[in-house]
């Protein structure tokens, strides 16, 4: 036998449909009720009904290479094998119930276990309740974390470093300085203060085909579409929104911190002022808080509107703040609303249901409550943009309202982590809450 065998559950495939081929040269083994799970799922026309296809697409050229039931080679080495619950019954049948899909599973990976003693045997399931009852009965159960990442490394897009006399005069002076610093990310802000005066700080960020550390150019504290940066973290994350050789920006944080406000703030002023970008499309996943209000009457903008009142939220404060800018300008006749900017053409929301398949040139495109999407999902958003289109990414990762994601797995960390190396690619973690003192409380202790 191989090395090992894993026996996936659903929702490992569901989740990820590459994940029949990520054990390398090892034997994984389908039970049929996973099979039979998999066929109730692919008539949709959601993300999972998709994936449930795909499985069934991978299984079946399988097939061309020998018997399943038997087990096919794969490229890498290893054993694919869908194995059939009559080979089981008898095994569990005294351990756990057999009329739960979920116990079948854990059934099949006892089974394996008992008929090859010496093979490490391991049920691979994002769903911990059935890693809980695989434990009970003495089988080995993990998570399936291919393409995780360690929460606690997470790359926060800063750090705070000291710099010696010299180099701080230097930057008084200067507008950057070349790189003291073992290693940095591609736009990577670092925040600099001297070793004898810790009050003094500069905030810069690295140019990595310069190997230079330099000031902030794109954003000096000006206003931003009626706002301004509250702490040097919204300082930061607005001057990688205003650059538009960054084409993908991540803002993640805490409630409150403005990551969605700082992302609208600048896509507006680049679609309405400074006419960089044809369009605004903000996009989010439709996840509800709490019990799901079912189904909504109406057209596709009204059924929209309870998802997309977030948006509304932060709109109506910046066009708040905007009007006020404008009221000092006598020749401003009018005040432009949300709707105005829509019928124009300059702002779509659209959900992202509806995604797949389009090309998106010549917009800014927000994603907001980017931590609940699939790192599957992930990447067909991103493949969606055009020629001369950012996308801003902003999320909480410790919000997430989508089954079998979490801090680790889900679409927005694992985004952040493989892409941070990129010279198209800027994030900032966002940790401040600037929403109000109350909001701020309960993000702490809550």
């Amino acid at each position: 036998m191989e090395k090992k065998i894993f026996v996936l559950d659903t929702n490992v495939l569901i989740h990820d449909p590459q994940a029949l081929f990520a054990f390398e040269d090892n034997r994984v083994v389908i039970p049929i009720v996973v099979i039979e799970e998999i066929d109730q799922f692919k008539k949709g026309l959601d993300e999972k009904s998709r994936n449930a296809r795909q499985i069934s697409r991978y299984l079946d050229d399988l097939r061309k290479s020998g018997k399943l039931q038997d087990g096919v080679p794969t490229d890498r080495g290893g054993v694919i094998q869908v194995t059939v619950n009559r080979e089981v019954a008898d095994t569990a049948a005294k351990l756990i119930f057999m009329d739960v899909n979920d116990n079948l599973i854990i059934g099949t990976a006892l089974y394996f276990q008992q008929k090859y003693p010496e093979t490490q045997v391991i049920l691979v399931s994002k769903d911990v309740n059935v890693r809980i009852k695989a434990d009970t009965v003495g089988i080995q159960a993990e998570n399936y974390e291919t393409g995780t990442i360690k929460f606690d490394e997470f790359y926060t897009g800063w750090s705070h470093e000291e710099l010696d006399e010299v180099l701080m005069q230097k930057l008084a002076s200067s507008a950057y300085i070349d790189n003291p610093f073992d290693y940095l990310y591609p736009n990577q802000f670092v925040r600099v203060s001297s070793k004898g005066n810790s009050e003094l700080m500069y905030n810069l960020r690295y140019n990595a085909a310069q190997n230079r550390l330099s000031k902030l150019t794109h954003y000096t504290g000006q206003e931003v579409f009626g706002i301004t940066d509250r702490n040097f973290e919204q300082a930061m994350a607005l001057d990688l929104l205003l650059d538009d050789d960054i084409k993908l920006v991540s803002l993640s944080g805490k409630a409150g911190t403005g990551k969605t406000l700082l992302a609208m703030a600048a896509g507006l002023s680049k679609v309405i002022d400074e006419e960089r970008y044809k369009r605004l499309m903000i996009s989010r996943p439709i996840s509800p808080l709490g019990k799901d209000l079912g189904y909504l009457p109406g057209t596709k903008d009204e059924k929209l509107n309870p998802w997309m009142q977030p948006i509304y939220d932060n709109m109506d404060i910046l066009l708040s703040l905007h009007d006020e800018k404008s009221d000092r300008d006598p020749k401003n006749k009018r005040k432009a609303s949300m709707k105005d900017f829509i019928d124009y053409g300059f702002l779509e929301l659209e959900p992202l249901t509806y995604i797949r398949g389009r090309s998106l040139p010549d917009q800014f495109i927000i994603i907001d409550e980017s931590q609940n999407l699939t790192p599957h999902e992930m990447k067909t958003i991103i493949t969606r943009a055009g020629a001369n289109t950012k996308i801003v990414l902003t999320g909480d990762p410790y919000q997430i309202d989508t089954p079998y994601l979490d801090a680790i797995s889900n679409g927005l960390s694992v985004s952040v982590e493989k892409l941070k190396g990129e010279a198209l690619v800027g994030h900032m973690t966002l940790d401040k809450g600037e929403r109000s003192e109350l909001a701020d409380l309960a993000a702490k202790y809550f």
